[in-house]
């Protein structure tokens, strides 16, 4: 028996249709195309399934089954015609023609679902809050966040890091539990299974993602969104009615519609609308309404370009559209966590759509005013920031939060807050100054507490409060606030991330804060390179207060490449800053006091550094001054940058207040005495080496500012103002550095934060027990005697002991040689002490004290005096931690025969 043909069955009935409708008979010549279309349905024959739909429509609206009509032509449009585009345009104006007869049937009826043009619910995206200010001449707006923007996962984390962390330091250091991030931006990548929160009186940007699959443009008139609202009062927990779009008025939700929107040809287009709500509640966002029309011909009228399809009378009608609907329809997040979910397909919820509606909330803009773009390493900008509030609430507890504190300031508690105008300190210094009037070079001191700048009071320096007048922000009230910026001390390009915190002064069961976001670029060249070593002085002088001494020698190297147009640079102070130690003087090298640095010049300071008297929390800051401008370093912004600079500081001392005081007695008594003893050779004493540049720009000199810092922890240790390893970098190359890490996978950067595990050393190393005393001897370079007259020449000397730690130390003095081999007495010469061999004494903290010694000598020469022996342990210490305290300096005296 032969198969059955049905190809050629329905290409016989289609030939029937045709003869039937020729002769009238319109309900045969339905029925044989709907027979045919059975066949040719789903076998990819696009041409001739098109073709067939558009006899069964054309032949149902005849016959007045409008339905049938409709769903035929329906088929033509959503499918993936290939039909011309002439062709698409006339299917286009019979599905138009036809639908519009349907709906005119029930004009009070729902509105129909319309197929074009097509709409990716997926890729809707929610904005909350009003579009930000563009800048108006030297002011730039907040860059927050837009729609504009593309998400970036790693942004989004660091933001919710930077919130979380002002919002624990507000709620004072406890985290919450339920802490969830505030969400401006709505997408598919963001967490949607909570509702957002909107506020009262703001608008609400949904951008739907509309495409076109015609070769003819589609307009859309009057479109807007669908919505229903469910009123709430908050406070009270009154439930309202919830109404329909159609049934509502505006004094709920009012919505934007858009008069025209045209999607040419196979185009994706974006629109954005709009829903302001005025009443608080739950708002659902259902869909979008709109008019689905064409335009007369195929392209766009007057040269007009395809996105300017906002405006109305841009486009002409053909006269044929009809009224609709589409609904936005988004699909969760696949879950995949418990084992139900992994092993069956659930979706989770995505509630973007549905925001609720809370109070009035206050509204923070801010801008900056003459933002640099470009720093050398180190300069400090003077720039001023207004805050401006524009919401009818009054806004407090202003905050800003970054991850790089170190480059800007608001000042300290003592600075002005709101100047006349930010053009009128143009040209002064960023600095405050003071005119000095000697000429001497020494040191004018002054004193700051840490606590006056934000950081020593337990809280995370990354968090620092906006100095706002009375600490509050009225309604429509704008306040400008002076701020510092430092270029970072690494040349290139970096990112500021600024977050503003403020709240409301009435508090809100839904929205507990706000936020505000900006980012700043700014990108650094090269200036200065600092370093510097400190040294005990050998010299000992006997000066109540003043008898333990260092020298500070630094040294500072133009590094600036002739790229960034800078003359040169001068050296115009040298400041200290420490709880311990200050700058007394400057030891001249040279007579010249101008310290001018050239491109790749490097000059090399000398300074004298003596103890502080006071042992209090303040820091002691003190300027050594070299041009004709004393900068008060304790003041802003020099100590704020500081201050703001050594966050590792203050942590690592907590860190070890909190290891020595969970340990046991015996042990922790131990390890004291270890810390004591390491505590001589430390210094902690901090130095800012503050500088100008000469930059000529456009046939113009400019002055800059600036100012470097350099942490010495110990005696004898270099310290730099720059990071080694990027140094190293620049030096050697990138691709030298990385073979030199690949050869030796044991360099790594040094962890300044001891393991929980570890304790202090059981023993301190000889280097710390050497710096336990200091000694001096004092006596006459030359001294003249009579051998002739008498045979012994006794000379008088003076052993100074200064006691270099805070306890009580017992001192053994040893003036026997330790050696008489004959280099030895080569060495020392025949001379010998008088008196006692070894003297015990006991010194007080930081004690200075003499002991009188006679010297021996019986004929003429050079003699070393350098012989005696000094050892020390502390005094409540049975451990001997002993070692020769010997000064590694000669002494040596000339003995003449007169």
């Amino acid at each position: 028996m032969k198969s059955p043909m049905v190809r050629k069955f329905a290409f016989h009935m289609i030939l029937a249709g045709h003869r039937y409708s020729k002769a009238g008979q319109k309900k045969h010549a339905l029925r044989c195309y709907c027979q045919a279309m059975q066949v040719y349905k789903g076998k990819g024959w696009s041409l001739a399934e098109d073709h067939i739909n558009f006899t069964i429509g054309r032949q149902s609206f005849t016959l007045r089954q409008l339905e049938n009509a409709v769903s035929a032509f329906r088929h033509i449009l959503i499918n993936d015609s290939k039909q011309t585009a002439a062709q698409q345009g006339a299917f286009l104006q019979e599905y138009l023609y036809v639908y519009r007869n349907v709906s005119q049937l029930s004009p009070d009826g729902p509105l129909p679902q319309l197929p074009l043009p097509y709409i990716n619910s997926s890729a809707t995206r929610v904005f909350f809050g009003h579009d930000r200010r563009p800048a108006e001449g030297e002011k730039q707006a907040a860059t927050h966040i837009s729609l504009d923007q593309e998400y970036d996962s790693e942004y989004s984390q660091q933001w919710k890091e930077l919130e979380e962390q002002v919002v624990a330091v507000v709620n004072k250091s406890i985290v919450l539990s339920n802490f969830q991030p505030t969400q401006y931006c709505l997408n598919k990548y963001s967490d949607n299974s909570r509702f957002p929160l909107g506020v009262v009186e703001e608008p609400i940007t949904v951008e739907v993602a509309f495409r076109n699959p015609l070769k003819v443009p589609l307009l859309l008139t009057d479109l807007s969104l669908l919505w229903k609202f469910q009123p709430k009062d908050f406070s009270s927990n009154n439930n309202g009615e919830t109404k329909e779009l159609i049934t509502c008025g505006k004094d709920m939700i009012e919505a934007e519609v858009i008069s025209e929107f045209l999607i040419n040809s196979e185009e994706t287009k974006m629109a954005r609308l709009k829903l302001f709500p005025h009443q608080t509640g739950e708002l659902h966002i259902l869909g979008v309404v709109y008019n689905l029309g064409t335009i007369q011909g195929t392209t766009v009228l007057d040269g007009i370009d395809s996105s300017v399809g906002l405006q109305a009378g841009k486009y002409i009608s053909n006269g044929t559209s009809v009224r609709g609907r589409q609904d936005l329809e988004i699909q969760g997040p696949r879950l995949n966590n418990t084992k139900e979910e992994k092993t069956s397909i659930k979706y989770g919820p995505d509630h973007r759509l549905d925001p609720i509606i809370t109070e009035e909330m206050p509204l923070l803009e801010v801008f900056f005013i003459n933002f640099p773009t470009g720093l050398l390493c180190g300069e400090i900008r003077k720039t001023y920031v207004e805050f401006m509030n524009v919401s009818k609430c009054p806004l407090t507890r202003l905050k800003v939060v970054s991850k790089r504190p170190e480059c800007f300031t608001f000042g300290g508690s003592s600075t002005i807050l709101t100047p006349l105008s930010p053009s009128t300190s143009e040209h002064c210094s960023a600095y405050k100054t003071v005119v000095k009037h000697s000429t001497s070079v020494c040191s004018l001191m002054s004193s700051a507490s840490s606590v006056d700048f934000g950081t020593g009071t337990g809280n995370q320096t990354e968090v620092i409060d906006v100095p706002l007048p009375d600490s509050v922000l009225l309604p429509g009230a704008s306040v400008q606030l002076p701020m510092w910026i430092r270029g970072p001390d690494e040349e290139g390009v970096h990112e500021i991330h600024f977050l503003f915190y403020y709240e409301s002064i009435k508090k809100h069961s839904k929205m507990c804060h706000r936020v505000l976001r900006h980012t700043a670029v700014i990108c650094t060249s090269r200036s200065l390179t600092v370093r510097a070593t400190a040294y005990r002085s050998n010299a000992l002088e006997d000066e109540k207060g003043e008898g333990d001494n260092m020298l500070v020698f630094v040294d500072v190297e133009n590094i600036n490449t002739s790229e960034a147009g800078v003359k040169e640079f001068h050296i115009v102070q040298v400041s200290s800053n420490s709880k311990n130690w200050k700058l007394q003087e400057s030891i001249n090298l040279s007579e010249d006091k101008d310290i001018k640095l050239a491109n790749r010049e490097k000059g090399k300071l000398c300074l004298k550094a003596v103890r502080c008297k006071n042992f209090l929390d303040n820091y002691t800051f003190a300027d050594i001054i070299f041009g004709n401008e004393q900068i008060i370093s304790s003041t802003s912004p020099c100590a704020d940058f500081f201050f703001r600079s050594l966050p590792s500081e203050f942590k690592r001392t907590q860190t070890q207040h909190t290891m020595h005081s969970s340990q046991g007695t015996a042990k922790q008594s131990l390890d004291n005495a270890v810390r004591l003893i390491q505590k001589c050779s430390e210094v902690d004493l901090n130095i800012i080496v503050l500088w100008k540049a000469y930059v000529v720009e456009d046939n113009k000199q400019l002055i800059l500012e600036g100012q470097h810092h350099v942490v010495l922890h110990a005696v004898g240790k270099e310290a730099f103002s720059f990071p080694q390893k990027q140094s190293f970098k620049k030096i050697l190359g990138n691709s030298d550095w990385e073979d030199l890490e690949q050869e030796s996978p044991e360099m790594v950067l040094f962890n300044f934060f001891r393991p929980e595990s570890t304790s202090v050393s059981a023993r301190p190393s000889p280097d710390h027990l050497s710096s336990l005393i200091k000694t001096s001897l004092h006596y006459p370079e030359t001294f003249n005697h009579s051998f002739h007259q008498k045979s012994l020449c006794v000379v008088p000397v003076t052993l100074l002991l200064s006691n270099c730690s805070q306890a009580d130390v017992d001192v053994i003095i040893d003036l026997r040689h330790k050696t008489t081999s004959p280099e030895m007495l080569e060495i020392h010469g025949s001379f010998t002490w008088l008196g006692q061999t070894q003297y015990k004494l006991q010194l007080k903290s930081l004690e200075v004290s003499s002991l009188q010694l006679k010297a021996c000598f019986v004929h003429t020469g050079v003699y070393n005096l350098g012989t005696p022996r000094v050892f020390a342990k502390l005094s409540d210490q049975v451990t001997l931690f002993e070692t020769s305290q010997q000064n590694s300096m000669p002494a040596l005296i000339i003995i003449n025969s007169i």
